[in-house]
């Protein structure tokens, strides 16, 4: 660890109750707030924090947390200007660690204490302290806290307990004590994930089910924001108590309106503000000061100054904010009621939850949510999303238990790895749908100047979709056609379709949309085909498509549709039905095939009914049931392939983070060190330290050494060329990125004069720039794969995987995965690309080595998420073969760490301008 006084940065948090807390370095201003939470404690809980009851002991804990020193590091919880909570770890030589029992000094292992106001017990803010003491250790190289506690003091030895990280007691008559070693895993961050979500679901309580309520900004006339949201509360009748805040009338739209929030009878646990942008800050303030619990800003145009101003105020006052720049919310249960939006009409109750950045949007599906039945049961604008976002709102529909589908427009994320174990948790649970915005590199230049935030590239969003099993949408028209599926029949079990039609033609325009949206609409056996024809008119064809002829009536087409749906081969039924003049004439219209018959069928069915209007519309059944109806057979299928990758995901087990052999992250963590010490601008590593950190992984090379002289090289090439193949010479430039491009790159050099010259050349051509050469043998022959790390500044670390080779930038064919990987992430990776038949053995060639494959993938995104100062890891080519895999060239980039732990707890940090972050 390096020999330099430890700092963090503040954070805002959620406690269990919902309230916001500050975490924060201690200052040596800090010592009279700390002093006056010892002096508050009880004597109970003095002996619990120093094994005795002694005044002194808090001065000098206050003394000792508020003096900053090289390798110790104190945080501060505080509410307003009170210290609630403090932590803190000492790993200074001669620190109490140094001489806990039964261990030796060790520079990675530190002391850890904790205390917590005697009015702040059971709220979870020593656990929230400790998460980010850890985050802040194991940046600093820190991986073990050890602890004394007294037997009898049960409360610390729960919080250390529940923490989630590994932990060891040892007890020693009225003491125990604890080492928590630091690495995280799946128990930790699944641990921090549920005090999250519990913590988050009871700050939303006011928010989104109020008792009461107040409009700031509703004027007398009609045609304001303020007033249009005030009349749209009044009028869907909103159950709990309603008032207008309004310096200049008694009564705004029949409800009692007030100066000011100060005056209010009772404190709203809501406030909506309508005002104009200078008058937020001052708004917010005096809410806070009142006791609200959550602010809807709708009001835009606020400036940098102001909005640092709104959100300081929401924070300091354990205030949610949505917004500002919304739409407004709604919560359309029974005992709720309330639209507190300026939509021109009113959300359908109904099982969809919606939130949206854009108002425009959220008005498009409110809208066409509404004229399909399904309604909404919350509804949030977000807006510029200063503080409740989609990981928010999909925390709160998880438990919510009104909501069956969630439905997300996002044009930028905040945590997104926080974000992607939510989405992942909740979609097991019920669909979680998105459009897909900012595909274009014109609609992300949109996206960045509509919402102030980064571009996201497409592949690393694709990536956190899929992985997360998000249905990611081309369009409004394409999430509400999925919805409608999603809502109205059961997931297929695959992606066999049987078409149906009773128009040869449509029929062959509704299979190319099929096969062309990645489903299947595979031949029917001799048994089905005589069996639908026994029910069909002369002159049917059943081979799927199935040609019905336009004379078939509505009970034929029924028993077809039934005897499809009940057939094992086949997960979906597609109807495609055009008008006809035999129908026509008797009267037997042909929808009457679905709408006259139960909905609830074994298999999934759609129809596309060519001639109607609407995009998509719900069919209702006589069990009450629908059957979704298309006006375009592209629409059907695109649906019916997001829900059949719907439920293959779903289907599939949850993937674990495997447990890795050989791994030293510590020796790494010093490689990264002592790089970035002597290069405090990072930079890319020469061979010798890239073969360094992948040796630390166990990520296989080729052999090679490195040379710097002609008779090196030709001592080199006798040794690693052997009795049967050549030598390769690299000159090695740092910053190159195609040596053969380049011409930097010799192969097959048989033989000392072959060597020499080749040395010769290279030395000559590159001696301005070269500061060495890399002398491998002949690879064996092999499929050249490529494989890569990408740190981005939002999503973290991206693997790609794919074809290698000089070809690798032309063809394209990649897959990407976030890190960390999975084992079915892995699997993923490989069978994505397009040459994925390579890997399994393609027209009689032996497979690959799969399982070292697949070690390699899992190794380098091990490496990718224990060094976040990995900026970008290059592996191209990577050879496999039958025996193993092996890279041949290695192109590793550091810079300096500049981020903090992905993981967390924090609410939305304020970015100086803009949106927060």
């Amino acid at each position: 660890m390096a020999d330099t006084t430890l700092s963090t940065a503040t954070a805002d948090a959620l406690l269990s109750n919902g309230t916001i807390v500050r975490i924060r370095p201690a200052r040596p201003r800090d010592r009279e707030r700390v002093l006056r939470m010892h002096e508050e404690m009880s004597p109970e809980n003095l002996r619990f924090r120093f094994f005795a009851v002694s005044r002194r002991a808090g001065e000098r804990a206050a003394a000792r947390v508020c003096t900053p020193r090289p390798g110790f590091l104190a945080l501060l919880a505080t509410v307003g200007s009170v210290v609630v909570g403090t932590a803190e770890f000492d790993a200074s030589p001669g620190s109490p660690a140094d001489s806990a029992p039964g261990r030796t000094s060790d520079p990675h292992t530190a002391e850890v204490a904790l205390a917590v106001a005697d009015d702040w017990h059971h709220r979870g803010i020593g656990t929230l302290l400790l998460e980010h003491l850890v985050g802040a250790a194991r940046q600093a190289g820190i991986r073990a806290f050890t602890a004394d506690a007294l037997a009898d003091n049960h409360a610390v030895l729960k919080v250390f307990a529940d923490l989630g990280l590994r932990t060891s007691r040892r007890f020693e008559g009225t003491e125990v004590h604890l080492e928590v070693h630091l690495e995280p895993d799946e128990s930790y961050l699944s641990a921090v994930d549920a005090r999250g979500r519990v913590a988050d679901v009871a700050s939303m309580g006011p928010l989104l089910r109020p008792g009461s309520l107040a409009v700031v900004g509703a004027g007398r006339a009609r045609g304001s924001v303020g007033r249009e949201i005030l009349e749209n509360i009044r009028e869907g009748g909103f159950t709990g108590t309603v008032y207008a805040v309004n310096p200049h009338a008694d009564r705004v739209a029949d409800v009692p309106s007030y100066p000011s929030v100060r005056l209010l009878p009772t404190v709203p646990d809501l406030v909506v503000v309508a005002v104009p942008a200078h008058l937020v800050p001052g708004v917010a303030r005096e809410c806070g000061e009142a006791g609200v619990r959550a602010l809807v800003t709708v009001t835009s145009g606020l400036t940098p100054q102001q909005s640092a101003e709104l959100l300081d105020a929401c924070r300091t006052h354990s205030m949610r904010l949505v917004g500002p720049n919304c739409l407004g919310i709604a919560n359309t249960a029974r005992d709720v009621r309330l639209d507190a939006t300026f939509a021109a009409r009113r959300p359908l109750p109904g099982t969809a939850g919606v939130a949206v950045q854009s108002g425009g949007v959220g008005i498009a599906l409110l809208g066409g949510l509404s004229r399909l039945g399904i309604g909404v049961s919350t509804f949030v604008s977000l807006g510029d999303k200063y503080d409740i976002s989609g990981n928010d709102l999909l925390q709160w529909w998880e438990g919510e238990g009104g909501t069956d589908l969630a439905v997300l427009h996002l044009e930028s994320f905040g945590n997104p790895r926080a974000f992607s174990r939510t989405a992942r948790r909740v979609a097991h649970r019920l669909p979680v749908l998105t459009v897909d915005a900012g595909r274009s590199a014109a609609g992300r230049r949109a996206a960045a100047s509509h919402t102030a935030a980064a571009a996201t590239p497409t592949m690393t969003r694709q990536a956190l979709f899929t992985q997360a099993g998000i249905i990611a949408t081309s369009g409004i028209g394409d999430l509400l056609g999925t919805a409608a599926l999603l809502h109205a029949q059961p997931l297929p079990e695959g992606g066999s379709v049987a078409v149906v039609s009773n128009a040869g033609g449509a029929g062959v325009l509704a299979a190319d949309a099929c096969v062309e949206a990645g489903l299947t609409v595979a031949p029917f056996d001799a048994s089905l085909e005589a069996q639908l024809l026994a029910d069909l008119p002369s002159g049917a064809a059943a081979a799927n498509p199935v040609d019905t002829t336009a004379s078939v009536g509505s009970a034929a087409l029924r028993r077809c549709v039934d005897r499809l749906a009940d057939h094992g081969g086949v997960d979906a039924v597609l109807v495609v039905l055009v008008p006809t003049a035999p129908t026509r004439a008797t009267g037997d219209d042909p929808i009457r095939s679905l709408t006259g018959a139960p909905g609830h069928r074994s298999r999934t069915v759609a129809a596309v009914l060519l001639d109607q209007e609407p995009p998509v519309r719900l069919l209702p059944t006589t069990d009450g049931a629908a059957v979704p109806a298309y006006a375009d057979p592209q629409g059907a299928a695109g649906a019916l392939a997001h829900a059949a990758e719907y439920a293959r995901w779903r289907s599939q087990p949850v993937g674990t983070v495997p447990t890795l052999s050989g791994v030293d992250r510590g020796a790494a963590a010093a490689v990264v060190e002592k790089y970035l010490a002597e290069h405090p601008r990072g930079g890319w590593l020469d061979p010798l330290t890239c073969a360094d950190l992948l040796a630390c992984y166990g990520l296989p090379q080729l052999p090679w050494s490195w040379v710097h002289d002609e008779e090196a090289a030709v001592e080199a090439a006798r040794r690693l060329a052997g009795a049967d193949g050549g030598a390769v010479l690299k000159a090695y430039c740092p910053g190159q990125v195609h040596k053969s491009e380049q011409g930097a790159l010799r192969l097959g050099l048989d033989g000392d004069a072959q060597v020499r010259a080749a040395y010769r050349e290279l030395a000559d051509r590159f001696a301005d720039v070269m500061t060495g050469m890399i002398v491998q043998p002949m690879a064996e022959r092999g499929t050249e794969l490529f494989a890569g790390v990408v740190q981005d500044e939002v999503f973290g670390p991206l693997v790609l995987f794919g074809l290698g080779g000089t070809a690798t930038e032309l063809l394209a064919d990649h897959a990407a995965r976030l890190a960390p990987l999975t084992d079915r992430d892995a699997h993923a990776l490989m069978t994505g690309p397009r040459c994925a038949p390579l890997l399994f053995g393609y027209r009689g060639s032996a497979p690959l080595d799969l399982e070292a494959l697949e070690q390699f993938l899992l190794r380098l995104s091990r490496m990718a998420c224990d060094l976040p100062q990995l900026a970008e890891a290059d592996f191209n080519p990577v050879v496999a073969t039958a025996a193993g895999v092996a890279a041949l060239d290695v192109r590793l980039r550091l810079v300096p760490q500049t981020g903090k732990d992905p993981y967390l707890r924090h609410l939305r940090e304020w970015s100086g301008g803009g949106a927060p972050r």
